[in-house]
């Protein structure tokens, strides 16, 4: 009978003592924690990318505008380094879409449609010297790769992978 008696003591004993409570609790928040921390900080990077092609983009466009003379290469070179840092310059990724319309062209035929697998076009149709009154739109685009999926936050919008496509457009009227 002495063993059941020092049983029932040693189990109201463990019930009362709150030694170590902290890190129960603390074990039962913390992934929940961490995952809102990684969250926030992949969405604040997400956006730190869609500013820095925002910018690259409008460096680009600046090119135009300004009646510098420009070539393909020098095009790509300027835009890579404009995003290298944050982003990398891997052609799989990166893409720098340049297109030069007719005055009096619509809107609608100057959207770019990109497709639920993130398929689009790279081309750069550099205005010519005899080009007058044209409007060049410089697109950039850029596959962000998203980490924190597995967590169960996911804003990808490409499918079939953990990625979000970047893209920022700009139109500018050579002088």
């Amino acid at each position: 009978m002495l063993i059941p008696t020092l049983s029932i003591v040693a189990l109201r004993r463990f019930g009362r003592d709150r030694r170590g409570s902290a890190a129960v609790e603390f074990a039962i928040v913390a992934p929940i924690f961490f995952a809102l921390i990684f969250a926030i900080i992949e969405t604040g990077l997400f956006f730190l990318g869609g500013q820095v092609l925002e910018t690259a983009v409008q460096d680009t466009g600046r090119t135009f505008y300004t009646s510098q003379s420009v070539t393909e290469a020098s095009l790509k070179d300027a835009y890579c380094k404009s995003v290298k840092t944050l982003m990398g310059c891997e052609p799989e990724k990166l893409c720098l879409d340049v297109r030069t319309y007719a005055q009096g062209v619509s809107l609608e035929n100057m959207k770019k449609a990109v497709d639920a697998f993130g398929t689009y076009s790279c081309v750069i149709e550099l205005p010519t010297a005899t080009s007058v009154n044209v409007t060049v739109v410089v697109r950039g685009y850029y596959q962000w790769p998203l980490f924190v999926t597995g967590l169960g936050y996911n804003i990808g919008n490409i499918q079939g992978s953990n990625k979000r496509l970047l893209a920022a457009t700009m139109a500018v009227r050579p002088q």
